[in-house]
Formats: structure tokens, C-alpha cells, sequence
């Protein structure tokens, strides 16, 4: 009798209970739901060194498209006219970081191409993160040459420090060679991809030490000193850049203590501002019967801002076909 009454109570109960089943089991699924969502929005957070950086060799090899031909002349030079600057590092319009992913940028891998993302930073929206530590200085020595214009409308994308024929040159951070050939302008160069997102550039070695793909740590050797390619004396030409486009190494590294400024470095527009007064720069270029006076009256600027944007003086001789910078 008492174990009838049991189970009539249990088939009485059995709704109550499916109904508490039910809700538990709704509960669990939001649950779950919310926590896939939160785990997305930290992995969207990741700094970059996390999301793009650890492409080692194999993956490369296996996902990357075959690099494209380079004119040497355009793209290798340290120094460039502001044409192939505009074309190059910076301005081209090409692409943008809200129409690309950092993902899909950072798999051009390309043992050609020093700049084969073409993205334009000038009007970067927002910040991103870079691990600087285990910083080691490529070359311990004086800097002889800064990053900016050179002769008022060439530009010079790195910085140069001396050195001596046949000194080591090292890996600024852990990464992976991209390029090590010689190019025209450079001479024997290297471009290492590393781990942080960031990019180095070396350039004038007289003997490389490295390959493409190699996987290299930060202090390694990647070369020796020297004068090869359009240089006038032995020096190490160091560039830092991001996703192809240069950044002033003085904004990162304090050149007197050989070490970083900071452990990390948040890049932003800023750190690519000096595009945009390349982008105003406008040239006239010299006619038979120009005159500085002539091209003054032209253009509306004043001699003397003629002699100081192009670094002559009023007593210059103009050649025709030689470009005056005018803003």
C-alpha cells in the first residue's frame, strides 16, 4: 500500500520535476552561450604579437602564394624619391585596416617585398599593442644619420649607426627571416618578421649569415658590416617598421643605452604622422628660362622657402628637368 501511494506521488511530481529539468538545462545553454560570446570578445582583444606573428616556416611555405616580381630600383632602396615613397611605404590607398584583417595581412609572406601588405596608416583608428621585451640592439655604436627628408624631398626610412667593416650585426627580437638578399639600394639586407608584429630592416652587410626562413632569436648574428649597395662608407641602416610602413626607430628605442623606451609600445596614427606632409608635397619641375624668382611667382611661395625646402641657396644653378619642391 505505501509503495502504491509512493509511486501515484511520483507520477503526480514527475511534471513539477521536468519542468525544473528543463529550466536547469535552459540555464546551462544561456550559460554557456554568454561565456562563448565573452571568450570571443577576449580573443578579438589578443594583442597582435598573439594573433599574426607565430607563422613559423612550414605554414608559410604550405599557405603562402608564390612572392611577385620586384623592380629592385623601386623597392629595395633605403632612400627613395617622394614618387616611389608615395607608391611604396605610406600613401598608396591600396588597402585599409578595416577592409583587411590583421590575419589575412600578415600571411603575405613575401622573400621579395620589403613592404608587401600596402596598407595605409595615416589615419589609423585605432591602438595596437606591442610586446617590446627581450630587446637586444643590433649594433652598439653612434648614429650617424636620423630618420626623415634628405635634401628636402628624399626620404631616408631608417636610421644609420657606424660600424666597422666585418662587425656582427643582431636580431633586434625572436622571429623569422623573410628576406635576405642583396638588393640594389640596401646592398646585402635583412628583413626579419618577429613574434611582437613588428618588422627590422638591415641593410649594407658585406656577408649574410641568414637565409629566408630561418628561425632566429633575439642576439643572433644576421650579418656583417659593411658598405655594399648605395652607401658611402661602411654603416648599419636599422628600419623598424609595421605591416610594411616605417616607423622612427628613436620613437622606440633610446639610441644612447642601446634599450627600448618601454616594455610596450601602443602604435597609433601618430607614429605615421610624417605621411601626411608627404602627401601635400608638391614638386615644379624646372623649364628652360626658370628661374627661382620665376617658379616663386608661379607657385606663390617665396624664394627664400624654395632655397630652404630644397636646401639651395639663391645662387643654385637650375637644371632643367631638376624637381623644386614647393610645399
Amino acid at each position: 500500500m505505501n509503495l502504491l501511494k509512493h509511486t501515484l506521488n511520483m507520477l503526480i511530481l514527475m511534471p513539477k520535476l521536468r519542468v525544473i529539468f528543463l529550466c536547469v538545462f535552459l540555464f546551462a545553454g544561456i550559460s554557456a552561450a554568454i561565456a562563448q560570446a565573452q571568450a570571443s570578445d577576449i580573443i578579438r582583444e589578443i594583442t597582435i604579437q598573439e594573433s599574426i606573428a607565430k607563422l613559423k616556416p612550414s605554414v608559410v611555405r604550405d599557405t603562402i602564394p608564390p612572392p611577385v616580381e620586384i623592380d629592385e630600383e623601386e623597392d629595395d632602396s633605403e632612400e627613395f624619391s617622394l614618387d616611389d615613397f608615395d607608391k611604396d611605404a605610406v600613401v598608396n590607398n591600396v588597402d585599409s585596416l578595416f577592409n583587411a584583417s590583421i590575419n589575412d595581412l600578415y600571411y603575405r609572406w613575401s622573400t621579395d617585398l620589403v613592404n608587401p601588405y600596402n596598407v595605409r596608416l595615416t589615419d589609423k583608428a585605432d591602438t595596437t599593442l606591442i610586446n617590446l621585451n627581450g630587446y637586444v640592439h643590433p649594433m652598439e655604436n653612434v648614429v650617424t644619420s636620423e630618420f626623415g627628408f634628405r635634401r628636402g624631398y628624399r626620404f631616408h626610412y631608417g636610421i644609420d649607426i657606424r660600424l666597422k667593416r666585418g662587425d656582427p650585426v643582431y636580431s633586434a627580437f625572436d622571429g623569422v627571416v623573410r628576406i635576405a638578399r642583396r638588393g640594389k639600394g640596401y646592398g646585402f639586407f635583412v628583413v626579419v618578421r618577429h613574434y611582437n608584429g613588428l618588422e627590422t630592416v638591415y641593410g649594407h652587410f658585406s656577408k649574410l649569415a641568414v637565409k629566408p626562413h630561418d628561425e632566429v632569436k633575439a642576439g643572433d648574428i644576421l650579418g656583417y658590416g659593411g658598405s655594399t649597395g648605395r652607401s658611402s662608407g661602411p654603416h648599419l641602416h636599422l628600419e623598424i617598421r609595421y605591416l610594411g610602413v616605417p616607423i622612427n626607430p628613436r620613437m622606440i628605442v633610446d639610441f644612447d643605452n642601446y634599450i627600448t623606451k618601454s616594455d610596450t609600445l601602443m602604435i597609433s596614427s601618430a607614429h605615421f604622422a610624417y605621411a601626411k606632409e608627404i602627401e601635400q608635397i608638391r614638386f615644379w619641375t624646372v623649364r628652360s628660362g626658370d628661374t627661382l624668382g620665376r617658379i616663386a611667382q608661379r607657385t606663390g611661395v617665396s624664394v627664400s622657402k624654395l632655397c630652404q625646402l630644397n636646401r639651395i641657396t639663391t645662387k643654385s644653378v637650375l637644371r632643367v628637368g631638376q624637381r623644386i619642391r614647393y610645399t
